[in-house]
């Protein structure tokens, strides 16, 4: 099994016949965060969900590489075992299962009591899964659900879409931690946070930021200057 180094090579992802994703180049080396920006509807959370296969997303053209393992034609959970994890925008409610039920199962007891208090997630043990959750809680729980799984690549679509001020920084701090943090074998993780307003580059270290339109990978360079040029020009590719 290779290095924890997720590679896109000239990917196209389709959502069931329809090709929403072409020629996307991307590698995310161990130790290494990035971000992904994007207008509304150019194809950000397609891309997460095709290196995730979720269904309806399914790669078309190219290859997604993680460990060396091409991996296009794997399922979710052989993808999952091999180290991929996903925060989601809009998870499922689950009301049949409670937070502790989800600790129990993962024997993730001592990892939960570290990271719910920074989250503000004390006294949710006996709450159902994002059954009732304001949009706040949701992305906090979805941050901590990835603590919890241990994944080794971890991929955060919006993760503070739908917070508050107040927990905005919470949220930024905590996924900056986890991928920043080596796994519980001592390898370096990595990551790629999709943000639309940008908030959370006050909190995270990203080492590389990419812009994204009409399912073109057509940026990549420093994240900060790439945000700042956003904010002044819109979603368009700085000079060269």
């Amino acid at each position: 099994m290779g290095d924890n180094r997720l590679e896109l090579r000239h990917l196209d992802i389709a959502a069931d016949d329809a090709v929403v994703i072409r020629g996307v180049d991307l590698t995310i080396e161990p130790g290494t965060l990035h971000v992904l920006l994007g207008p509304n509807g150019s194809g950000k959370s397609s891309l997460l969900a095709g290196i995730m296969g979720l269904p309806p997303f399914h790669a078309v053209g190219g290859d997604i590489v993680y460990r060396g393992e091409r991996i296009n034609d794997l399922p979710i959970d052989a993808r999952a075992r091999l180290g991929l994890g996903m925060a989601f925008q809009r998870p499922p409610a689950l009301d049949d299962v409670t937070v502790e039920d989800f600790v129990t199962a993962l024997d993730a007891q001592k990892t939960y009591d570290a990271a719910a208090p920074s989250l503000d997630f004390d006294g949710f043990r006996d709450r159902s899964l994002n059954a009732g959750f304001s949009g706040g809680e949701t992305k906090r729980w979805e941050v901590l659900k990835l603590a919890l799984q241990e994944p080794q690549c971890l991929l955060f679509d919006e993760p503070e879409s739908g917070v508050d001020l107040e927990h905005v920084a919470a949220v930024g701090k905590a996924v900056d931690q986890l991928v920043r943090t080596p796994s519980a074998s001592g390898e370096a993780r990595s990551g790629l946070v999709i943000t639309h307003t940008g908030f959370i580059l006050d909190y995270i270290k990203a080492d590389m930021g990419h812009l994204m339109v009409d399912g073109h990978l057509v940026y990549s360079g420093p994240a900060r200057d790439l945000f700042k040029h956003i904010q002044h020009d819109g979603y368009t590719a700085p000079a060269a």
